[in-house]
């Protein structure tokens, strides 16, 4: 049976006492009532007193300052932090042409997998442990991997593969690739998304202003047809070279004033309220500046108004964000288990293994981010082999690493913004993972974390490379080589508001 606890760790220039019930199991629960606070705190006080301090599974640390002017995560966002790792799919014509970015010009004659299947893609994904998907619906080239009402001659409609489908009475299962992969995730429990590419290397009227009325009816029917999505993906490369419709030649428009994005924040905030936008400025989630998947050592999900547009060159705050922003817009931190983002034959060799993918999410999941890993799809409409080995020894690294939290059965003692764990026997440690309560902003800028050797009485500095500034969704600091401990500290150095340990484990 669970046990609840009131903890409190006051610091000397305390300015308001924050005051959760903690639970084993439950989240946190509301402020306690003012009339209850006097009853509280006596026995706050007396528990302290008697040296009764229990194991929870959450902690309130009040530092000084107030929350109420910083920003805080939506319910859309919190969810979207704790999926922590998705999947991009990129697909279509690229993979049949050995191209990265298509020129607009090929023949939708190409795309004729022999055993295309979304289940597969989905399964081998969640074999992984990702827990969503985001597919490239189209992608610059402009080609659709659904049957486009206003663009039916370039997309799935005109392929050899969806015409043997339509023969079969198979076109609504398994032709239109946008609604199969969309109903495999729900069947297997899979959130999904969507990246709608803004330019168009096909279409004869990009950069006028026809294109974007097209391109706002696109959106409009993938966002009214596919179900619930979690995330809508915009990208940054946007004009230049191009078919356009037969023109062959260079166009540029101004990404932040073009495509009219307003009207489309407003367009996905009305037809999919839970879905975050993704783009280089958000609003719901930003490009962390890179594509190898690395957030900053220091990374807050705060930034500045009116600074990040789209295609955006300030790599730095990407990275990292800013203490002091005024908006909640998170990092998401993109890389591909291929040198490539579409499929070649010649990559099959390249596959990323376990290891590297494992520190990909210490620097990214483990940075406070979340992790798009893109798995692409191969000319047989099929996840390869290769890649779908590396997703589960990526998922087992991650389970063998984190399997047994050891300050499970530690005995907690708090004192200012210090928390000390006792464990009952000495143990070896090679990661500290930390979290902070987001619902209440974030606040902490420096943390330190020590540990007792066994039989020992003074406290050592936690060997890690990682600079221990920013804690946010999560924090996973891994040793640079195990050490054995029967004691653990945490302090909180330096924070801009109140600052919430939501939890803190080692493995």
């Amino acid at each position: 049976m669970a046990h609840s606890y009131l903890l409190y760790i006051f610091t000397p220039k305390l300015v308001r006492f924050n005051l959760y019930r903690l639970s084993m199991k439950s989240p946190l629960l509301p402020v306690f009532p003012w009339r209850l606070a006097r009853w509280a705190l006596c026995f706050s006080a007396m528990s302290f007193a008697l040296g009764v301090v229990a194991r929870a599974a959450l902690v309130l640390v009040a530092a000084q300052g107030d929350s109420t002017a910083s920003p805080r995560p939506t319910a859309a966002q919190l969810a979207w932090h704790d999926l922590e790792t998705y999947a991009f799919i990129h697909y279509g014509l690229n993979t049949y042409t050995d191209a990265e970015w298509g020129y607009g010009d090929a023949s939708p004659a190409l795309f004729d997998p022999d055993s295309l299947d979304c289940r597969q893609w989905v399964r081998a994904l969640k074999a992984g442990g990702l827990k969503g998907v985001i597919l490239t619906a189209k992608h610059h080239d402009g080609f659709c991997l659904w049957p486009s009402r206003d663009n039916p001659d370039y997309s799935i409609a005109r392929t050899p593969y969806y015409i043997k489908k339509a023969r079969a009475g198979r076109a609504r299962e398994e032709g239109d690739i946008v609604g199969w992969l969309s109903r495999a995730c729900r069947e297997e429990g899979l959130h999904f998304g969507l990246y709608l590419s803004p330019w168009d290397r096909h279409r004869a009227d990009y950069a006028s202003d026809s294109y974007v009325d097209y391109y706002h009816r696109q959106l409009t029917d993938l966002l009214s047809h596919y179900g619930p999505l979690f995330e809508v993906w915009f990208d940054g490369a946007n004009g230049g070279d191009g078919y356009y419709g037969g023109a062959r030649e260079k166009r540029r428009i101004d990404a932040t004033t073009y495509y009219r994005f307003p009207q489309i924040y407003q367009l996905v905030d009305s037809l999919q309220p839970n879905a975050i936008i993704f783009s280089d400025a958000g609003p719901g989630c930003r490009w962390v500046g890179n594509e190898r998947g690395h957030a900053g050592q220091t990374c807050w999900a705060r930034v500045p108004s009116g600074v990040l547009t789209l295609g955006t060159d300030k790599v730095q705050l990407l990275g990292q964000g800013q203490a002091d922003g005024d908006l909640w817009i998170p990092a998401e931190c993109d890389v591909s288990i291929r040198p490539g983002w579409f499929w070649h034959a010649q990559e099959d060799a390249q596959v990323k293994q376990p290891a590297e993918l494992f520190d990909i999410y210490l620097k990214s999941v483990g940075r406070g981010g979340t992790m798009l890993l893109n798995v692409p799809v191969n000319r047989h409409g099929r996840i390869s082999a290769p890649d779908i080995a590396a997703l589960r020894g990526f998922r087992q690294l991650r389970e063998q690493a984190f399997a047994r939290d050891i300050l499970a059965d530690a005995t907690l003692a708090a004192a200012d913004n210090t928390l000390t764990y006792s464990l009952p026997a000495p143990a070896s440690i090679r990661f500290v993972v930390l979290e902070e309560d987001i619902r209440q902003g974030q606040h902490i800028e420096a943390f330190h974390v020590a540990y007792r050797p066994a039989g020992q009485t003074a406290f050592l500095p936690l060997p890690t490379a990682e600079a221990t500034t920013t804690i946010g969704h999560k924090r996973i600091l891994p040793l640079t080589h195990p050490v054995s401990a029967d004691a653990l500290r945490v302090a909180i150095n330096a924070a801009n508001g109140p600052a919430v340990i939501r939890s803190v484990a080692a493995f």
